[in-house]
């Protein structure tokens, strides 16, 4: 009897074994791979800072906030103290503080940064709930950093590298534009980051979901790439419009959008990484950060239960120009001419635009290399540029959309 029970104990262990293989998303070789293995980061302390001698207050303490220190250097001047979560790092310094004063009076503010880093967005300032780019004449070079010339009062004005969109910001976004207004958009969770903060997806088709070709859409793998997730925005938004090109469109396809990949990364002020010290965009073959594993384990998972074949992604970042990053790798993928007819589309359709296509296949564990190897499909890193006007990326969000629907229908 024991005997048995032993031979019965070890028989299920084995099955719960496979189960669990079965289940766990399949890794993906990469010719580079990269350690992705938890790192330790400095949590920046929350604080407001107080100068008495200026009646001047400086705080970080919400959410997308980065300020390590600040001190005052003379009767008009504070200097604050910018570090990243961890290195080695891109060279990207991002900053986000609020300041306010007792009274009126103009104060100098001097960025600092760790003797590696050199300065790289120009100041965005929010006062009254609407951004703007702070004006050249009240930014001066020093050093390897700027000073910042500014008018504060009791009004609080927020500074920031680049417009702030913390995951509450994405949430309401999604919640009025996307969701609320539109029963063909499913919205589901890929399941929580290493802090605990949802992963929403944008799940968005019309009928029944099976056997419809799936495009997935990423962006926020790095918290400051904001003006990639513009355009994200406007790539989704377009989708959902319910015009005739759309609403048939979601009738043949399905669309997976992942507005927020790296929330505890934008909430916690973070350079490039996510509360692991880890860049999310070198994890797409081991998958050892919670986000990539939900997100890859959430996609291949629906796929195989409603038999969607992968065909399309696209990871929305910024860099400092715009570029798209494609595979050279095409003819054995599920879509061998689109990258081409998708570009030639642009061209046409939008007004004195040249496509920056720089093409290489993925030696890096990256998520356009996923796609490829892991799926056979296309695979892109859409590249929006710091400085590009909110306009214009807004109108090549709408367009690169539009083309791409266009061009998928076409196929069917």
């Amino acid at each position: 009897m024991r005997i048995k029970r032993y031979w019965a104990t070890v028989l299920s262990i084995a099955l719960a074994l496979v189960m669990v293989d079965c289940t766990l998303p399949k890794k993906v070789k990469f010719k580079n791979p990269i350690d992705t293995s938890d790192k330790p980061i400095d949590y920046q302390t929350k604080k407001t800072y107080y100068f008495e001698e200026l009646g001047v207050s400086v705080s970080n303490e919400f959410d997308g906030a980065r300020l390590n220190d600040a001190n005052q250097s003379n009767d008009s001047t504070i200097t604050l103290h910018f570090a990243p979560e961890n290195t080695p790092i891109n060279e990207s310094p991002y900053y986000a503080f609020e300041t306010w004063s007792d009274s009126p009076k103009q104060v100098y503010f001097e960025f600092e940064y760790p003797e590696e880093f050199w300065h790289r967005y120009k100041p965005k300032k929010r006062t009254k709930g609407e951004w703007s780019i702070v004006d050249s004449v009240d930014v001066m070079k020093s050093g390897k950093g700027r000073i910042l010339r500014l008018m504060v009062n009791r009004e609080p004005q927020r500074i920031a590298a680049q417009e702030i969109n913390s995951s509450d910001d994405v949430k309401q976004w999604y919640l009025q534009h996307i969701v609320d207004s539109n029963d063909f958009v499913h919205l589901k969770s890929a399941g929580q980051s290493n802090l605990g903060r949802n992963i929403p997806v944008l799940d968005m088709y019309r009928g029944n979901p099976e056997g419809k070709p799936i495009v997935v859409l990423l962006t926020r793998q790095h918290p400051p790439e904001v003006t990639g997730f513009f355009a994200f925005q406007k790539f989704v938004e377009t989708i959902v419009e319910n015009s005739a090109l759309s609403t048939e469109f979601l009738s043949k396809y399905r669309v997976l959008a992942f507005p927020i990949l790296n929330p505890d990364g934008v909430d916690l002020g973070h350079w490039r990484h996510n509360s692991n010290g880890v860049d999310l965009n070198r994890d797409w073959s081991k998958y050892r950060q919670p986000e990539v594993e939900n997100a890859v384990s959430f996609i291949t998972q629906t796929s195989k239960e409603d038999k969607g074949e992968i065909v399309l992604g696209l990871d929305f970042h910024s860099t400092y120009e715009d570029v798209f990053y494609t595979n050279k790798s095409r003819e054995e993928t599920t879509l061998p001419h689109f990258i081409d007819d998708w570009f030639d589309r642009l061209e046409k359709d939008i007004e004195n635009y040249k496509v920056n296509e720089k093409d290489s296949n993925s030696n890096k564990p990256v998520s356009k290399g996923w796609f490829l190897y892991g799926q056979g499909a296309v695979g892109i890193t859409y590249e929006i540029g710091d400085q590009t006007p909110k306009e214009r990326i807004l109108e090549i969000g709408r367009a690169s959309s539009l083309a791409m629907m266009e061009l998928l229908l076409e196929k069917k």
